[in-house]
């Protein structure tokens, strides 16, 4: 039986996913795999590889690969966004875009109709 502990630190070149800028995100992950030794090859289990008698090589790198892929979180965000040290055209029209209005209050008198009040009171009756 082996026990392997695989360790990852490192940055992905990768694109935000709000303003389409490239930069480094920081990633890092680990995996922990179990090889046993049995009758025939099954990889069916993430943790646990079961290799045949006689065997003495193992081919890791599809458990490599994973590992680093599934550390890149789905959403990628530009840290200059959240910090608001990033100016780009593209932030700023997003932010034009997302519609912050001040909203308008209603007063009680306008804008509402009659029938509304109708209604209330069969509310209030019971």
């Amino acid at each position: 039986m082996l026990e392997l502990n695989f360790k990852h630190k490192g940055t992905v070149h990768v694109s935000c996913d709000l303003t389409n800028e490239m930069f480094d995100l920081p990633i890092k992950g680990k995996i922990k795999l179990i090889v046993n030794f049995g009758e025939e090859f099954n990889n069916d289990n993430d943790e646990l590889l079961i290799l045949p008698h006689g065997e003495h090589q193992i081919d890791i790198t599809q458990y490599i690969y994973e590992m680093i892929v599934l550390s890149v979180p789905l959403k990628r965000v530009h840290p200059g966004i959240k910090d608001g040290t990033l100016k780009t055209p593209a932030l700023d029209k997003l932010n034009e875009l997302t519609g912050k209005e001040p909203k308008k209050e209603i007063t009680k008198k306008e804008n509402i109709d009659p029938r509304w009040d109708e209604l209330k009171k069969l509310l209030t009756d019971k």
